[in-house]
């Protein structure tokens, strides 16, 4: 038997997203988000949550833009760093040793080091409780070369990018194949006719 354990922002696993943006000064910012993920095929478009309070609130509403940058195993530190302390109160990019790069399709900056990036329009936005839902439009998507496989894929075993545990505040980092989706379970299909 199951235990209610209440109601909790828990759901496994969840991302962790580098979301960059420009103050209104011009000053690059990058944050750790975790609230946030696909939320649309066509437009293609990536969603996250903030809070009014957060630094890169009002610079992803001045820009009408923000990146999202996906971190991995070989930036954990940064990645972290920038979830702990305020773009108001310290340069993060030079702070973390993060390589700040301007987009040149949005108006939003990103870290080099992050294996990808989406590039974002702001499209919409959505008050949710003590959040802000910002649903970006996904203009472009770049990808270091040696993440890809040879047809040009994404490759999520060489980008390895971290995925955060909501319930024990943890890091982890993906897992082995265990098949292939809309696949695997195609023989349950065959089993009832």
């Amino acid at each position: 038997m199951k235990k209610s354990i209440g109601a909790k922002t828990l759901l496994f696993p969840a991302p962790v997203l580098m979301v960059g943006s420009y103050d209104s000064f011009g000053k690059p910012n990058v944050m750790n988000a975790a609230w946030g993920g696909i939320c649309s095929s066509q437009p293609p478009c990536v969603t996250v949550s903030l809070r009014k309070a957060r630094y890169s609130y009002a610079s992803i509403i001045a820009r009408q833009a923000f990146t999202v940058g996906i971190a991995n195993e070989k930036i954990i530190e940064a990645a972290d760093y920038v979830g702990i302390v305020s773009g108001r109160d310290v340069d993060k990019f030079s702070r973390s040793g993060l390589t700040h790069v301007k987009s040149e399709l949005v108006d939003a900056p990103y870290a080099a080091e992050f294996p990808v990036v989406l590039e974002c329009r702001l499209l919409q936005v959505n008050e949710i409780g003590v959040h802000t839902q910002f649903i970006g439009e996904i203009i472009d998507v770049k990808a270091d070369a040696d993440v890809l496989t040879e047809d040009g894929h994404l490759d999520i075993m060489k980008i390895k990018p971290l995925v955060y545990d909501t319930s024990q505040k943890g890091y982890h980092s993906v897992g082995a194949l265990l098949g292939k989706a809309f696949s695997i379970g195609a023989g349950l299909n065959k089993a009832g006719k």
